[in-house]
């Protein structure tokens, strides 16, 4: 075999690595406009539970966005799959604050504790939304 057929794959992994890499940055800047603290600007000054909440969000993201890279029938599939790993992402940080009242409150005042709580429960939900993903 060629070097040819080695790289035969390289059009498509780029395709779908660079539309992973972009929505993970989508993913990121959505999610700290969304939330009420501002991630950016906590992680900036030194904010452990931002750092830890807003980490967790990025894998519990991740993780989806993986599986749905693994087994998309195509670059568009792929994206639709993305976007509703986002939106669950979204969700699942609301459903973290209605079980811990004051919790962006919380991080942004540097509560670890309140950063691990949304953190954990993004990467819960991030592997069971991955392992739904499978079809």
């Amino acid at each position: 075999m060629g070097v040819g057929g080695y790289v035969a794959g390289l059009p498509g992994f780029l395709a779908y690595f660079g539309s992973g890499a972009g929505m993970l940055v989508l993913f990121a800047i959505l999610y700290s406009r969304v939330t009420p603290q501002h991630e950016f600007s906590l992680i900036a000054g030194g904010n452990y539970a931002a750092a830890t909440a807003f980490l967790g969000a990025l894998i519990g993201f991740s993780l989806p966005l993986a599986s749905a890279a693994a087994h998309a029938v195509s670059l568009a599939d792929f994206v639709i799959w993305a976007l509703i790993g986002a939106a669950v992402q979204l969700l699942a940080f609301g459903v973290a604050a209605l079980a811990q009242p004051h919790l962006a409150s919380r991080i942004t005042d540097g509560e670890l504790c309140a950063g691990l709580w949304a953190g954990g429960i993004a990467l819960v939900t991030g592997l069971l939304n991955a392992a739904c993903m499978t079809w």
